[in-house]
């Protein structure tokens, strides 16, 4: 299995993380981003967006990284990862979808703004961290993972953004739950980094 992909991106990193977590051997094909290479073959032909990450896995190309943790998840047996029942499925799946919309449009955007310099609403950013975070607060004030009692792709989506937090001006020091549980996620065996973390 072959992962496009780019060092400084949470959304690439979230697909290395758990695969790093699960045991799971990925070729990685680094993209130089500020080259131009998203846009162009092979990654233009794999991914007409030209986004990462892109998982190429014999006839099977996928282009998103909720869809990219799914897929490894499903496919390696790892249920603990990705449930097999459908009342489990759909609790991940909601964090799957907090990642791919408050933190991308609040804390990732954020980070885009501050690190990138990309033109994006600033206060905006903010505005939308500001729903997520204490709803993941209090969450977290009773479980320890954001799903099933237990480690999920739920929490390799959502984590990266938030451990880079800080470089998008977010202060998580508010916010000692989601500080405990990032820690967690750092204890959990084969854990790997992101640069800036």
């Amino acid at each position: 299995m072959t992962l496009y992909d780019l060092d400084l991106s949470g959304n690439c990193y979230k697909v290395r993380l758990f695969a790093a977590l699960a045991g799971i051997d990925l070729s990685l094909v680094a993209v130089d981003f500020m080259a131009g290479e998203h846009k162009q073959e092979p990654v233009i032909g794999l991914n007409p967006l030209g986004q990462l990450p892109v998982l190429v896995d014999g006839d099977v190309v996928l282009r998103d990284s909720q869809a990219i943790l799914v897929y490894l998840a499903h496919k390696h047996g790892a249920s603990q990862w990705w449930p097999e029942g459908a009342a489990e499925q759909g609790d991940v799946m909601q964090w799957l979808s907090n990642s791919a919309n408050e933190i991308q449009n609040g804390p990732n955007a954020a980070r885009l703004v501050e690190k990138f310099g990309i033109p994006l609403d600033k206060e905006r950013t903010l505005q939308v961290s500001g729903v997520i975070l204490p709803f993941m607060e209090q969450h977290l004030a009773t479980n320890d993972w954001l799903s099933l009692g237990r480690p999920t792709i739920a929490d390799c989506s959502i984590f990266p953004y938030l451990a880079v937090a800080w470089e998008g001006g977010i202060d998580l020091a508010e916010y000692p739950n989601i500080s405990a549980w990032m820690d967690r996620v750092k204890a959990l065996p084969s854990f790997i980094p992101m640069p800036g973390m």
